[in-house]
């Protein structure tokens, strides 16, 4: 998952907004690892 398609889903969330960008921007990541590797095991 790229972090756009992670954005895009993570802003659904009202939680997100009460974010600093830097803490956006770590969950957006951690959000991509998470998603990427849980891919990885199923393959």
């Amino acid at each position: 998952m790229s972090p756009r398609e992670a954005i895009h889903i993570l802003m659904l969330s009202p939680i997100y907004f009460r974010l600093s960008t830097v803490q956006r921007w770590r969950l957006v990541q951690e959000y991509c690892r998470l998603i990427n590797s849980s891919h990885g095991a199923e393959a």
